[in-house]
């Protein structure tokens, strides 16, 4: 048995990493999907549950190369066993994401994928499989690249990487799943110390304590899940699968600090923390960038975690100049930095203080691309 994701373009890597740590399998990572071998379902339960770095996970059925989708698709489906997920009784829809722009619409494709199934199933079982588009029992979810289909069951039923706490927004505000990328790109680990200087509405300080912590990104979705609705696992035991997962969480406050100069952004990220459940487990200033050397002692500090913001005006080089040299004074020898910023910014004055670009990196979010940066101290 085999499963997959999506995540964004650029978190790959990230994705099969995660999924290394949660279920123990190596995966295979194609644009922005990732493939993996699954010895039981309750694998892709755990994958709901608990990652932070994906957009929707599914048990494989098919992946196939195609020229002509239609006819591929058509092709591919005969060898497909709908009958273990849908009964006479059940009711589906077909959603579909492509990661380039086609002839037609994704509720056209949607509409024609799914007149397919019906097709092949009333052939082959001799009943029409019953829609229903709003509250579906099965989703049958189509991934299109460029020229490979995957074909499968959605599990979680609902975008992962939507975080339902993340209710006061600031405007310039990186999805969770992207501010999860960013701390793994850090290789923060959970007993070390993360600072976020500019960090709006939290999300990246929320996203490291859920991590660092053991919580669940979905402990307060768990009657939301689309599995628990499956025939296949009605008699599975959920309440004992939470629990056990639930157990593991840590109560002791992490070493992540939220810091902005904005008290109305500082309180969007203070209620954000407490709806995610994760209030106790951050520390929050509302400090401006010059005094950060007055908060923290020398050295303090092994990962910087942040976006920088994007400003038009003559500010934006005091910006970069001030963090940098903060940074050169709370961030450890052996810390890293990573961020989203200006790379021409960030090369005009990040040796200045003896910090280099060691590796950079593109993520997309839709049709938005953030350049990001992974800094380190000259040895």
């Amino acid at each position: 048995m085999k499963g997959f994701l999506i995540t964004h373009k650029g978190t790959e890597e990230i994705a099969a990493l995660e999924i290394k740590e949660l279920i123990g399998k190596k995966a295979k990572t194609t644009e922005s999907a990732v493939v993996f071998d699954i010895k039981e379902h309750e694998e892709l339960f755990k994958l709901c549950y608990q990652s932070q770095s994906s957009m929707g996970i599914y048990y494989l059925l098919s992946e196939f190369n195609y020229t002509n989708i239609f006819a591929d698709f058509k092709k591919n489906i005969q060898k497909t066993n709908f009958a273990e997920w849908l009964s006479k009784k059940s009711t589906f829809r077909v959603k579909c994401r492509k990661i380039q722009e086609t002839d037609m619409s994704t509720p056209e494709l949607e509409k024609e994928f799914g007149a397919l199934i019906i097709d092949h199933i009333q052939k082959k079982h001799n009943y029409k499989q019953k829609v229903d588009l709003e509250n579906p029992d099965i989703i049958i979810f189509v991934y299109l690249t460029k020229n490979k289909c995957y074909l499968g069951i959605d599990f979680a039923g609902f975008d992962l990487s939507k975080r339902a706490f993340n209710i006061f927004m600031h405007p310039a505000a990186v999805k969770g799943t992207i501010a999860y990328s960013l701390i793994r790109l850090s290789s923060f680990n959970k007993n070390e110390t993360l600072l976020d200087t500019f960090s709006g509405s939290g999300n990246i300080p929320i996203e490291a304590a859920l991590f660092s912590s053991d919580l669940p990104v979905n402990f307060y979705n768990k009657e939301k899940f689309l599995f628990l609705k499956f025939e296949k696992f009605k008699s599975y035991n959920f309440k004992k699968f939470f629990e056990k997962i639930d157990g593991k969480i840590q109560s002791k406050k992490s070493k992540i600090y939220n810091i902005d100069n904005s008290m109305k952004h500082l309180n969007y990220a203070k209620k954000n923390s407490k709806i995610a459940g994760a209030d106790k487990k951050i520390n929050f200033s509302r400090i401006d960038i010059e005094w950060l050397d007055t908060k923290f002692d020398k050295g303090k500090i092994d990962k910087i975690v942040t976006k920088i913001p994007s400003l038009n005006t003559k500010d934006i080089n005091k910006i970069y100049n001030e963090f940098f040299y903060q940074a050169d004074f709370v961030l450890n020898k052996k810390g890293k930095i990573v961020l989203i910023g200006n790379k021409a910014l960030i090369e005009k004055f990040a040796p200045k203080y003896k910090f280099k670009i060691a590796d950079e990196t593109n993520i997309f979010s839709g049709k938005e691309e953030y350049d990001v940066f992974v800094i380190v101290k000259y040895k």
